[in-house]
């Protein structure tokens, strides 16, 4: 049989087109199999338990002072322990049984357990933690040997690239999932440096602080999150390797971290800033302040700089920045590029360290003492609501009041308690003092002075309350 020129390439051409496919078809796992069999006994299992101390009023009122119930009812009030648990995941990655996790894992927990290949417990004792990364190191308390993993380079994970989680999912013990990277360099808001691999690999509560692995059995990710809160729906991440080795390496030498300081405050260069300062296109760090006596301050950055480039690193956009900087060595001396008065110049800069500086953790720095306004007509003192009391008391988000700080003996209210929230008074929202002072000073001039006022109480119970004033 004889073939013509053309025939003979369109002959070649489906040949080799489906040689491509049956290639791209065997890029597919087969089975995880064999990768999950070995990769199972670094994987282990972390419980933690926690006393919580609660103190609860189990009536729906308070008895007022001097009440003949007062001291009968006295210890129903007294404070209240609990004993909580928490579960996670977590990997080995040494011989002696050094144990990397997610920071949110083990905080707060008085006491560690590590189940390793869902067969023998072990306590746990922490290395060192770090919020900011939302990373933690253990040590297992054992002189037996372990099964470690290493890490991979993370910066070669491709999107599509096939990855496998296992995990400790709903307490279930170990768990392998499978899916793809769906995305890369994600940021969710979770903390402060974010540069999470976005994979639709399973992810559940539990999973966290367990491994994100590639086919050749290397960490290239930490599950740390997933979307939705009540279980997987195909999107989670996980913190890559290449971002989380410093830390762990920073942990296990010195038990904190040492990261890199600019001392700037920075923002997004916007495309109409970016024409107002003749940058070709919207990039890099817009330095809204300079801290005083900050590296920044010393080697000569101003307000109105944008950085462009960082130690010989491209700031494309305003994130990257803290994330490369805290990755840099402290008192290592970078070149920094910035954009000023329409030229790119050079500064020389000393990295400082961010854990030392002035503006680390804002909420560590003490706080002023709140001020107190006196409301004659209640005859008590009152300061503002602090969001951190919000917070820590657990009240709604939206709450928005006046604490009472002081009551003297005489006060129409005495049978409140300091610490009281008023919240609301005449049905108008008390915002600040002088909210329940107009209110206070209008009644009085009225014939009635009554009013009507709404607390929440120290158990965070919402109560009315009427008032009559002197």
């Amino acid at each position: 049989m004889r073939f013509s020129s053309k025939k003979l390439n369109l002959y070649f051409s489906f040949f080799f087109f489906f040689l491509i496919i049956e290639g791209n078809a065997q890029d597919r796992p087969v089975s995880f199999a064999d990768l999950a069999e070995k990769l199972m006994p670094s994987v282990v299992n972390i419980s933690t338990t926690q006393v919580i101390t609660t103190r609860t009023n189990p009536f729906p009122y308070e008895f007022p002072p001097g009440s003949p119930f007062e001291d009968l009812f006295r210890d129903f009030g007294e404070p209240q322990q609990r004993r909580t648990s928490a579960l996670g995941s977590g990997f080995i990655i040494d011989k002696d049984g050094t144990v990397v996790t997610n920071n949110h894992v083990i905080q707060g927990a008085d006491d560690i357990f590590v189940t390793v290949n869902g067969e023998k417990e072990y306590e746990a004792e922490i290395i060192g933690a770090d919020p900011l990364s939302d990373i933690a190191v253990l040590k297992i308390k054992s002189e037996d040997n372990f099964f470690p993993v290493k890490f991979g380079d993370s910066d070669t994970a491709r999107v599509g690239d096939w990855v496998i989680a296992i995990g400790n999912p709903f307490g279930l013990g170990g768990t392998v999932t499978s899916g793809i990277i769906s995305a890369r360099n994600r940021t969710i808001g979770l903390s402060r440096y974010e540069d999470y691999i976005q994979t639709d690999a399973s992810i559940n509560s539990g999973n966290s602080g367990g491994p994100l692995f590639d086919m050749t059995g290397d960490v290239i990710g930490i599950n740390t999150a997933i979307l939705g809160q009540s279980g997987s729906i195909g999107i989670g991440f996980s913190i890559p390797s290449n971002s989380a080795k410093k830390v762990i390496n920073q942990l296990i030498k010195f038990g904190e971290t040492k990261r890199g300081w600019l001392g700037v405050r920075i923002q997004v260069v916007t495309k109409e800033i970016a024409e107002v300062e003749n940058l070709d296109e919207p990039r890099g760090a817009l330095v809204a302040s300079v801290a005083d006596g900050s590296p920044s301050d010393i080697g000569g950055i101003k307000s109105g700089d944008i950085i462009l480039e960082f130690n010989g690193k491209k700031i494309n956009e305003m994130k990257e920045l803290p994330k490369i900087v805290a990755e840099t060595d402290v008192g290592s001396t970078v070149n920094v590029k910035v954009w000023r008065n329409k030229r790119e110049i050079n500064k020389k800069i000393t990295l400082g360290r961010l854990e030392t500086s002035e503006d680390f953790r804002p909420q560590l720095k003490k706080e002023e003492k709140p001020k107190l306004t006196r409301i004659e007509g209640l005859k008590i003192d009152v300061r503002p609501l602090l969001d951190k009391e919000i917070l820590d008391r657990g009240l709604p988000k939206s709450t928005s009041g006046i604490v009472i700080s002081r009551i003297d003996n005489d006060s129409p209210v005495n049978y409140l308690k300091i610490g009281n929230i008023i919240i609301e008074s005449q049905k108008r929202n008390i915002n600040t003092p002088g909210d329940l002072n107009i209110v206070v000073n209008s009644a009085l001039r009225s014939d009635e002075k009554n009013i009507l006022i709404v607390i929440y109480n120290n158990q965070n119970q919402k109560r009315y309350i009427g008032v009559k004033l002197d």
